[in-house]
């Protein structure tokens, strides 16, 4: 029997997904408790929350007048992530934040033994060794919250990881997944962000758009489950119904089915092993849906997904070098620099310019997302 909230640290909590996080918190207040709280630069929106949930830590980017008053009218505490990844007063760290930021975080809890419900794709890409090694020396545990991962988690249990044959991810194919070559040269970023069935924020939507998110995907599956690259595949599926599968040693597949709703993978990572109602959770009707369809994809016109792969395969510092240079080459395509089939273009020149370090500590992971951001900045809209 539950007697106390579970305390939550919600790392990103301005952002698509620790929004969603403390809906699902509103919606449960007798099970889980807001106690610290981080954002980037929407000062304003943290401000209302921590007039909200009035949680014991928060932090930004910058302080402001209006957080500094609601930070004292609450009782809260200015601390940043890596201390309230160890608070003792936090039970679970959910990290919903972007890039680089949430991966000292995410290690210092999982070395202490705590449970890390991670929604933040770079922090594995970047240095899922040191996150692996991390959850061993602890003994905590890393509850996956994108809805590939999640699917797969549940997939996984009851089962043995040695019976793992394939993990099979499933991709929407994002904004331009009808485009040719010819179409994708002139897309918008306007046209980038309108994503056909998920919403979310813009980064994760042109990657989304590029299959790169899938291509990360692939990589964050190789740490999380603890399989080698060639284990994991890649499937298109327009409806998003079916969120991902695992295929057995007997040649059994299971698969987790459910509408497009965040919420449910956010639940189920805060309240596992258990599971409860979401409310308002909408069925999932097969009849209505009526027809599932499945295809490849095509690594012609979307390179994003090859080279994500090829790095995670390589390993070393080229996943975080991968990484940083997407990050760029996003935010210069949103600024109207480049055009969208640049990107692929500006991280692999990136990657061809890199010397990998083999098995890098945290130090290096570091170094190489710093050299690559100043590398893919340099590179000019024209040589793309």
């Amino acid at each position: 029997m539950v007697t106390q909230p579970l305390r939550i640290a919600v790392l990103g909590s301005t952002g698509s997904i620790g929004q969603q996080t403390l809906d699902v918190i509103r919606q449960l207040p007798e099970r889980f408790q807001v106690v610290a709280l981080a954002a980037g630069t929407r000062t304003h929106e943290l401000a209302k929350q921590v007039a909200e949930f009035r949680p014991r830590y928060a932090v930004a980017e910058r302080r402001t007048a209006e957080l500094d008053d609601a930070l004292t009218a609450n009782g809260t505490r200015w601390c940043d992530m890596d201390e309230m990844a160890v608070a003792p007063d936090v039970d679970l760290l959910l990290v919903g934040t972007a890039g680089a930021a949430g991966l000292t975080p995410t290690i210092r809890a999982l070395e202490l033994g705590r449970p890390v419900a991670i929604a933040n794709k770079e922090v594995l890409v970047m240095a899922g060794h040191l996150v692996r090694r991390a959850l061993v020396a602890g003994g905590g545990s890393l509850r996956p919250v994108d809805s590939e991962h999640s699917a797969i988690w549940q997939c996984l249990w009851g089962e043995e990881s040695h019976e793992i044959r394939r993990i099979i991810l499933t991709a929407s194919g994002g904004a331009f997944r009808d485009y040719d070559e010819s179409q994708l040269d002139t897309v918008t970023p306007e046209q980038a962000l309108n994503h056909p069935t998920w919403k979310m924020g813009a980064k994760i939507t042109v990657d989304s758009a590029s299959l790169m998110n899938k291509g990360m995907e692939t990589i964050e599956a190789m740490w999380l489950f603890d399989v080698p690259m060639e284990k994991v595949d890649v499937v298109l599926h327009r409806e998003s119904i079916v969120h991902s599968l695992v295929e057995f040693s007997d040649g059994s597949i299971k698969a987790q089915l459910g509408v497009p709703d965040m919420r449910l993978p956010i639940q189920c990572a805060l309240a596992y092993p258990e599971r409860m109602p979401l409310p308002p959770a909408p069925p999932l009707d097969l009849a209505a849906v009526g027809s599932l369809h499945f295809g490849r994809p095509d690594i012609s016109r979307f390179p994003c997904l090859r080279l994500a792969m090829e790095s995670g395969a390589e390993g070393g510092t080229y996943p975080a070098v991968m990484a940083a240079a997407d990050e760029v080459a996003v935010a210069r395509f949103l600024a109207g620099e480049i055009r969208f089939t640049a990107i692929p273009a500006i991280i692999e020149q990136t990657l061809d310019r890199h010397e990998s370090t083999a098995d890098p500590d945290l130090e290096a992971v570091l170094a190489a997302d710093a050299w690559a951001r100043r590398v893919a900045t340099s590179i000019p809209a024209g040589a793309a």
